[in-house]
C-alpha cells in the first residue's frame, strides 16, 4: 500500500476548502496560519448565534476543546449536528481529556451526539475517549501511556477496535504516528522531539487534517494520513533552519512557513510511514 501523498496535498490548494474551527483560543491564530500556509481558508466562528450558518457554508467543521467554557461547549454541539445533516466532515481534538471532569464529559457526550470523520489526540486522550475514564497530564499523553517497540502492536489494535466502533478515522499522534480507520493502520516516524516544546502543534494538524479530508472526500484515510506526514516532515525541515539564536518562537514560524513551502516532491522524499 502507498498513500496517494501528493494527490491529497495537491488537491487542499487546487480546491482551497473552507474550514470552520472551533478551537481554542491558545492557538487559534496559528490554527487559522496554518491553514492558509497549507492552502486552505480559516473561520473562527464558537457563538451559539453564529455557528450553524458558519458551518453551514464551510466545506467542514474542526471541533477542539483545548479551552472549553459554558458558552462555546453548546456551540460544538450545534455546529457538529448540523455538520452531520450537511454531510460535512467532522474532526474532534479531545484536548485534554481526562484532565479534568468537565474535558471529559464534553468529550464523551460529543462522541454520543456527533459521527466524527476523524478524531486526533495523544494516545492518553483517545484511551479515555474509548474507556470512558483515564488520566492524562495537562494537554500531554500520560508517560505510562507512551507507544513503544514492545507495545506498538496492541496499541494498533486498540486503535483500530476504537475506529470500527465509533466509524471514524483515529489518529494518535506522538513519537510514533498510528492512523486507521479500523482495518488498515498506518505508522508515522516523521517529526522532531522539538515540536512537542511549542504550544499547538497538535492543534495545527488536527485543523490542517480537516482540510485535507474536506479536499479529498473520496480518500479521507489516505488524507488523514497526508497531513500526518506533512506536520511532521516540516517540523524536520523547520528544525534543519534553526541556528543556536532561535528558540521555539522562531521554531513555530518555521514550521508554517515550511507547510507554505512544501512541494509534493519534497513530501515524498521525506515521508517516511510504513503499513503496520
Amino acid at each position: 500500500m502507498k498513500i496517494n501523498l501528493k494527490e491529497c496535498m495537491e488537491n487542499v490548494r487546487t480546491n482551497t476548502p473552507l474550514v470552520h474551527n472551533i478551537t481554542n483560543y491558545v492557538t487559534v491564530n496559528d490554527c487559522a496560519n496554518i491553514l492558509l500556509a497549507c492552502g486552505a481558508s480559516p473561520i473562527m466562528s464558537d457563538d451559539i448565534n453564529d455557528v450553524e450558518d458558519i458551518t453551514s457554508i464551510c466545506s467542514g467543521l474542526n471541533i477542539n476543546i483545548g479551552t472549553l467554557n459554558g458558552n462555546t461547549i453548546p456551540s460544538m454541539f450545534a455546529a457538529g449536528k448540523k455538520a452531520n445533516e450537511l454531510s460535512h466532515p467532522v474532526l474532534l481534538d479531545p484536548v485534554g481529556a481526562g484532565a479534568s471532569n468537565i474535558r471529559t464529559k464534553t468529550s464523551l457526550d460529543l462522541l454520543n451526539q456527533v459521527q466524527f470523520t476523524a478524531i486526533r489526540g495523544n494516545i492518553s486522550e483517545i484511551k479515555v475517549l474509548a474507556s470512558g475514564s483515564g488520566n492524562t497530564r495537562g494537554v500531554d499523553a500520560d508517560i505510562s501511556d507512551t507507544v513503544t517497540k514492545d507495545n506498538i502492536k496492541s496499541v494498533i489494535e486498540f486503535a483500530k477496535e476504537f475506529a470500527r466502533k465509533t466509524n471514524s478515522i483515529i489518529a494518535i499522534t506522538g513519537a510514533t504516528d498510528i492512523i486507521t480507520d479500523g482495518e488498515k493502520a498506518v505508522c508515522v516516524y516523521n517529526g522532531d522531539a522539538a515540536m512537542s516544546k511549542i504550544t499547538g502543534t497538535g492543534c495545527q494538524l488536527s485543523a490542517m487534517m480537516t482540510a485535507y479530508i474536506c479536499a479529498n472526500p473520496e480518500n479521507i484515510f489516505d488524507a488523514c494520513c497526508t497531513a500526518v506526514i506533512a506536520m511532521g516532515v516540516c517540523g524536520e525541515i523547520a528544525k534543519k533552519r534553526m541556528t543556536e539564536q532561535d528558540g521555539n518562537s522562531s521554531y513555530r514560524n518555521y514550521i508554517i512557513d515550511a507547510i507554505y513551502n512544501l512541494d509534493s516532491e519534497t513530501l515524498e522524499r521525506w515521508a517516511r510511514y510504513e503499513i503496520c
